[in-house]
């Protein structure tokens, strides 16, 4: 199939079908599910029409590699005969003084004038015109060479230019492509504003801790305290951090400390923002509502008065992580409240506050940090912060909120994040209980998250069913609750039997589950359950809609266990 053709095919079906995306509202489910199939039905398109192209792009990228290969031994060569020409100079510049110098004495006029006879004129001659033309020749064969070179030269950095582009044009052909499958697939997930709600209400009843400061515990299987569920062969995914990822990462502000980093050096890890001193301490903060511990709130403080109440870290860490979260506090205060034109919440929804102040080493924090904020043009930022990031900081544009000049993506590590070793090792943060969790548990399984093997193989077959025919969708919620879209959901028999129904293959156990990830941007790429490919976006989303009890994947990355 050209390329040409399918290039034309893609630009098409994603102008039909973006066209058609916006004039979709959640609530109009029939037009959702047929935007579905469309979706769907264009990427088993595209694939089809992409396996021919890839085919193709292969044997082309062959050619491609053997022609760079002959540039390389082009350029060697010409190298080798410029060097050999630099040889050559010598006798060049001695051949063109000798022709200069015999063309001015060895005139026929001088000639005849020296001459003592015909005979012995027409020898010198003779002679001369031999060694003349000579030189002659000598200048004309190098001059030939440095010109057949300097062309040779001039024809291969063409034939550079030309390759660089082909590879160019290469890459993005396939790249094009394959975004576009990805773009396909992420929209089949995310496109149902109802499953969006339920997963929203799913991973809120987790009840994830934000605040570093809680004693709540950490992961449901905890893999260092050996939690038998109860059966082997199972699986359990296990997520890197919590949920909100971007600012201060409050573990990872204490294992910097701990490694000798003070407070401006750990505030400029996590945020793209100007370190000001002498900002407005008289600046007074209204406070209302209620706290996670049961306090109720209608009160005006100032700033450094409310920040001695906050309880986001134990007061026990080291100071300087106490100090990098006193100045992140004071930073959020004053811009959620507009320097304190508004009001803020007591409760992990803005910062947690009581009612009696915290202790003497937060205290001093407070007073060793007052008037220093973090801003960004001249004012403060919402210098958000959470209790663990999983050794990555995003930008807030890349987990949905608004996108912010001060947040920033970066890797939160002692060094490089190579693979998920290194990340145990090296994530400032690795000291949390939050750190690697697998999140939600089943009483049935002493309280675990550990899946069976048909279970997991469940969840793949879903994600398979729902590729081929995504007007199933509404019948693959948890089968352990009332189906959400008030129709029947469909429990693994039957969604084998709908799979094999659309040509699919199911699964019946998962014998081998293994994770794919980009560690560069800390994300999971894909995961493979019994040589069944699927993006890490998409498991995630249909593994949260499926899975029974609570058992969530609460971030982009994650890794599975096997017991």
């Amino acid at each position: 199939m050209p390329k040409q053709f399918i290039l034309l095919f893609i630009v098409l079906v994603v102008s039909s079908l973006f066209l058609g995306i916006t004039r979709a509202r959640g609530d109009e489910l029939d037009d959702i599910n047929k935007q579905i199939n469309d979706l769907t039905s264009a990427l088993n398109q595209s694939k089809a029409a992409t396996a021919p192209l890839e085919t193709q792009l292969s044997g082309i990228k062959s050619r491609v590699a053997f022609i760079e290969a002959d540039l390389i031994n082009k350029q060697k060569d010409i190298d080798k005969s410029y060097k050999n020409l630099a040889k050559q100079q010598i006798i060049l510049n001695q051949a063109i003084r000798n022709f200069y110098i015999k063309s001015y004495y060895n005139s026929p006029f001088l000639v005849f004038l020296s001459g003592s006879s015909a005979t012995k004129i027409t020898q010198i001659l003779a002679y001369q015109k031999a060694a003349t033309d000579q030189d002659k020749a000598i200048i004309t064969n190098i001059a030939l060479s440095i010109n057949s070179l300097e062309q040779k030269q001039t024809t291969l950095k063409d034939e550079n230019s030309r390759l660089a582009l082909t590879k160019t044009k290469l890459d993005k052909i396939v790249g094009d492509a394959k975004g576009y499958q990805a773009n396909l697939s992420s929209q089949i997930a995310v496109l149902s504003a109802k499953q969006q709600s339920i997963l929203s209400q799913r991973l809120s009843s987790l009840n994830i801790p934000l605040t570093a400061y809680t004693t709540q515990g950490g992961c449901s299987s905890d893999l260092t305290n050996g939690k038998n569920p109860g059966f082997s062969g199972g699986f359990a995914f296990f997520t890197f951090g919590v949920p909100n990822r971007v600012g201060l990462n409050q573990y990872g502000a204490k294992g910097r400390a701990e490694g000798g980093q003070n407070a401006q050096q750990i505030l400029s890890a996590y945020y793209n923002a100007d370190y000001t001193t002498g900002y407005n301490t008289g600046i007074n903060i209204h406070v209302v509502g209620s706290n996670e511990y049961g306090q109720s709130f209608d009160q005006n403080w100032s700033i450094e008065e409310y920040l001695k109440h906050i309880y986001e870290i134990p007061s026990n860490w080291p100071s300087e992580s106490l100090k990098a979260q006193a100045i992140a506090a004071r930073s959020y205060a004053l811009a959620y409240t507009n320097n304190g034109s508004g009001s803020i919440c007591p409760s992990q929804s803005c910062q947690v506050v009581k009612q009696e102040e915290d202790s003497d080493a937060w205290k001093q924090a407070v007073s060793d940090t007052a008037g220093i904020v973090l801003t960004n043009g001249g004012a403060p930022i919402k210098a958000w912060f959470s209790s663990t990031h999983g050794g990555y900081v995003f930008a807030s544009s890349e987990i949905g909120w608004s996108a912010t000049a001060w947040t920033k993506n970066a890797q939160d590590a002692t060094s490089g994040i190579g693979s998920f070793s290194d990340l145990q090792s090296n994530a400032y943060d690795k000291a949390s209980p939050w750190f690697y969790c697998d999140w939600g548990s089943r009483s049935q399984y002493s309280g675990t998250a550990w899946l069976k093997s048909e279970e997991v193989a469940d969840i793949a077959n879903v994600l398979m069913l729902v590729a081929r025919d995504g007007g199933t969708k509404e019948h693959l919620y948890q089968p352990d609750k009332p189906n959400p879209a008030g129709t029947d959901t469909w429990d693994a028999s039957r969604v084998r039997q709908e799979l094999s129904s659309r040509g699919g293959s199911p699964l019946s156990s998962a014998n081998s589950v293994s994770i794919g990830a980009d560690f560069g941007s800390g994300r999971t790429s894909s995961v493979n359950v019994n040589g069944n490919s699927f993006s890490g976006a998409d498991f995630k989303t249909y593994f949260n809609l499926r899975a029974p009890a609570n058992l969530q994947i609460v971030g982009p990355l994650y890794n599975v266990e096997k017991n």
